[in-house]
């Protein structure tokens, strides 16, 4: 039987989803909580969470977009310098590759056929000097345009899970206890598909999570309650 190996390569999109729903639960979960805390009226905090959702939403989309941008132009930047060393200082790259190959525990005289081929391929070289020198992953063409669009997006599905109580609850009292029902819980399956993907304690970020936003959201209520 042929053997297929099961890698996850999404890294970078959960990574987005991961940053985008996080703060999109947390944030408005304890603006809402607050504002229940000061005033006993939906309308003003529907108002202000949406004012949110959408400010959040554009800052942490840019966010994404300047990082993945910042990525891209460093890497191209540190690509034309390798291109410019395997040029003006062949050997001394040579060289590099060999103790790039010793960290794997490949001798010397191993390594010397690697050498050679990646001498007559200078794209490779540099490719390869790229990846196992400098630790860098081309970036993907859309990269930038992706990130932000996935945190927004992600941003506004998590932001409307703790208001959209507000929306259809006249009563403030019961819009906030189910909010604080429903947003936990999104808070625990989030975390729990977040600790499967990154972690092998699943639970344990479901627990943490919740209790992130759970401290966010009762600090927002008691210092608008105190004030107010």
């Amino acid at each position: 039987m042929e053997h297929k190996e099961k890698h996850f390569r999404s890294s970078e999109l959960i990574r987005d989803i991961v940053i985008g729903m996080s703060d999109g639960l947390t944030v408005p979960f304890a603006l809402a909580a607050g504002l229940s805390g000061a005033v006993d009226n939906n309308s003003i905090i529907v108002i202000a969470g949406l004012a949110e959702i959408s400010a959040g939403s554009i800052a942490m989309g840019l966010g994404g977009y300047l990082a993945a941008k910042s990525d891209a132009e460093h890497y191209e930047s540190e690509k034309k310098r390798e291109e410019q060393e395997v040029i003006d200082i062949p050997e001394a790259e040579k060289k590099e590759i060999t103790d790039i190959m010793k960290v794997y525990g490949v001798s010397e005289e191993s390594s010397k056929p690697l050498v050679e081929e990646l001498r007559k391929n200078p794209q490779m070289w540099v490719d390869f000097m790229m990846k196992f020198e400098l630790g860098l992953e081309k970036p993907e063409k859309e990269r930038a345009r992706n990130s932000a669009m996935t945190i927004a997006i992600s941003y506004i599905a998590g932001g409307i899970v703790p208001l959209s109580p507000y929306i259809f609850i006249q009563s403030s009292t019961t819009a906030l206890i189910t909010s604080c029902i429903s947003t936990l819980i999104a808070l625990g399956i989030f975390g729990y598909i977040k600790g499967r993907f990154i972690s092998t304690t699943p639970f344990r970020k479901a627990i943490q999570t919740v209790v992130t936003g759970g401290l966010a959201a009762g600090a927002a209520f008691v210092i608008a309650k105190l004030i107010s």
